[in-house]
């Protein structure tokens, strides 16, 4: 990649807004963390059925497909601060909604999914807001460097987030570790809103039908974005079936519970935070080849969990994953936020995550049901083939190979 780092990090965090944006990003993705653990064990405690808990798991994801679209138009149209401190407000109320039905003994599947369904709506808001709010917080060249900080971020809230929801659930139970999560939405509502961003850049335009239209015919005008966030479509699938469901499922048959499970995901974070460190001074030509040979390593963790190997030996490969991630996480919103006009990014991100997580709730249903009635290793070896077949097709494809971040994109 030819961008050059215009600032380190002590030079970044210099700037009030992106120090609140830092630990904004912290103490969500802290309690975002702990969240799917506890839910997870949560409903396998109540029900004692993967089935129950998939499609507990599964409703955010479905909610958030049929409003993304619409947050991403307004957040172009709109404010993106105001968007994303909406959501968070919101998301804080659902998440204390779950913690109250926990604590008092309650929750039942019907009522943890309709809230899980207005938690996946406050997200479909507050994604593409987010992602489009980055470029009004720094100069073109230093969006790498901010990528790789929020990432690093992320990623030190997951090592001991998911660490933390681990042991939490086993010693407190599920509704104060969800009750935990809510208030982190309430303190990134708070630093968001003391945010002085540079203005934003909207179009106008007649009608949200239009803009959803405009917002199309970007999306599809570069084809190495089409065609990765069609390849999402099943990595995203798998993935979310083995952290937020399988994974948990083996880790109660097969390991020492939450516990475990936690220190596994605290290592997807620990490798994150390398892969952000690493992402500050990374330089590659074609950054969207090396992108996504990044994506074939998550293809490792399912194949392990498979047999499964010893503790540490699933740590060190979650490490590898994080790894893995976070370049492609830098490498791609970096690329993104510098190849798509500026004033259309916000829908050109929701169609993103609308295409990557369009699968996700039929991969997670469809691992609970096979779980069940297959068992664990032949659910896992397929979804590690779901995540590695659709990343080798991508590496064909001559614009995610030849692409150059200070080039014309081929399309």
């Amino acid at each position: 990649m030819a961008t050059e780092q215009k600032k380190s990090i002590r030079n970044l965090l210099q700037d009030k807004n992106i120090r609140y944006v830092f630990v904004a990003y912290f103490v969500t993705f802290m309690g975002t963390a702990m969240a799917p653990i506890a839910m997870a064990f949560g409903v396998l405690e109540l029900t004692g059925s993967t089935k129950d808990s998939a499609i507990v798991i599964a409703a955010p994801v479905i909610a958030s497909i049929a409003v993304l679209l619409l947050g991403g138009v307004i957040a172009d149209r709109s404010s993106r601060q105001k968007v994303i401190i909406s959501a968070d407000s919101a998301a804080l109320l659902i998440q204390l909604a779950m913690a109250y039905l926990f604590l008092s003994e309650q929750a039942t599947v019907p009522l943890l999914t309709g809230l899980m369904l207005l938690n996946g709506i406050a997200i479909a808001f507050n994604a593409p807001a987010a992602s489009g709010f980055i470029i009004q917080l720094v100069d073109k060249e230093d969006l790498q460097s901010i990528n790789a900080l929020l990432g690093t971020a992320r990623n030190l809230a997951l090592i001991l987030g998911a660490a933390l929801g681990g042991v939490l659930v086993s010693v407190v139970g599920a509704g104060w570790t969800i009750f935990l999560d809510a208030l982190s939405f309430g303190v990134s509502a708070l630093l968001v809103y003391l945010v002085k961003p540079k203005q934003q850049i909207k179009s106008e335009s007649e009608s949200i039908l239009l803009d959803l239209k405009l917002g199309w015919g970007e999306f599809i005008a570069h084809k190495w974005v089409w065609v990765i966030v069609v390849q999402f479509a099943f990595v995203v699938a798998a993935n979310e079936a083995i952290i937020g469901l399988i994974g948990p499922a083996v880790a109660l048959d097969q390991l020492k519970g939450a516990e475990d499970w936690g220190l596994v995901v605290s290592a997807i974070g620990v490798g994150t935070l390398i892969g952000g460190l690493i992402g500050f001074r990374l330089n590659v030509r074609y950054p969207m080849r090396f992108a996504t040979f990044c994506v074939l390593v998550p293809g490792l963790l399912p194949i392990a969990l498979a047999f499964p190997l010893p503790l540490y030996g699933l740590m060190l490969i979650a490490v590898l994953e994080g790894i893995g991630w976070q370049l492609f996480g830098v490498l791609w919103m970096t690329t993104l936020q510098t190849k798509i006009k500026p004033h259309l990014l916000s829908r050109v991100c929701a169609y993103d995550y609308i295409g990557s997580v369009c699968l996700a709730p039929i991969g997670i249903i469809l691992a609970g049901i096979f779980y069940e009635s297959m068992g664990f290793r032949w659910v896992l070896l397929a979804a590690a083939l779901v995540i590695i077949l659709p990343t080798v097709f991508a590496l064909f494809v001559k614009e995610v190979w030849f692409m150059q971040l200070d080039e014309p994109v081929i399309d």
